[in-house]
């Protein structure tokens, strides 16, 4: 079975209010396994509050969120999160800093081991590996936090803006890293960005939200070769659609 057949992740009927202010309403999708997908909208549209509703740190007011068929519990299901500010701890070296998370799981030393040296080849990290995150450059250091989440091999990876503060010769950088770390572990993504050209240099599909309360708009299948070219007429009129149905509502 090709690993884009099988769901991973359903959510259904999402819905979530504030006290009076409804953000998300009644949004209903599925990713696949091994998918990537980007989800974008207007600015203040309630996605940070739908990556909060899939990382279980608020509950929906109405709606589920199922992995591999089951309600998503952070207690038993794994969902790693990487923010728009790096977030590595000051105090451990590159090395520790991935590893960390894993020891916290309680992995065996072999497994741990194997899984962190795979993050410091693919990521060229080898001679970082000893440094202290203060001594690294910002896209370096995001490096790291992207390498530690891809690590935990989670079921479901959320990134959020995770290269908001960068010039765009470092997010095309990154971008090419993260792919190659998602193509290599076969990790389930949920990238949300504001960026349409990234969302589309990125994702296997994007799906646009409305403004508040938040719906789905539309799904558009992004089928482009990889790595994309971002000059090409196809990836410019992808790139120019979804910009448009953001715009119009």
């Amino acid at each position: 079975m090709d690993k884009h057949d099988e769901t991973k992740v359903r959510v259904e009927h999402l819905t979530k209010y504030f006290g009076d202010l409804h953000v998300l309403d009644d949004v209903s999708f599925n990713i696949k396994k091994g998918e990537f997908l980007c989800v974008v909208g207007p600015t203040g549209c309630g996605k940070t509050t739908f990556l909060n509703l899939l990382t279980r740190i608020y509950m929906p007011t109405r709606g589920e969120l199922y992995i591999d068929g089951e309600p998503a519990d952070p207690k038993k299901h794994s969902i790693s999160v990487v923010f728009q500010e790096p977030s590595s701890m000051p105090w451990l070296t590159v090395e520790k800093n991935l590893r960390f998370g894993l020891e916290i799981k309680k992995l065996p030393k072999e497994e741990i081991d194997r899984r962190v040296e795979n993050i410091i080849q693919l990521l060229g990290l080898q001679e970082f590996r000893n440094s202290y995150p203060h001594q690294l450059s910002v896209s370096t250091a995001q490096r790291i936090i992207i390498g530690r989440a891809f690590a935990m091999q989670p079921d479901l990876l959320l990134m959020d803006e995770p290269y908001g503060q960068m010039d765009i010769k470092l997010r095309f950088y990154l971008e090419d890293e993260v792919i190659r770390l998602w193509k290599e572990m076969g990790t389930t993504v949920v990238f949300i960005t504001h960026n349409i050209e990234e969302a589309v240099y990125l994702a296997e599909r994007v799906l646009i939200l409305t403004n508040k309360p938040a719906r789905i708009k539309e799904e558009v299948k992004v089928d482009l070769p990889r790595p994309r070219d971002v000059t090409s007429p196809d990836f410019i009129k992808i790139r120019n659609y979804v910009t448009d149905q953001i715009k119009w509502w």
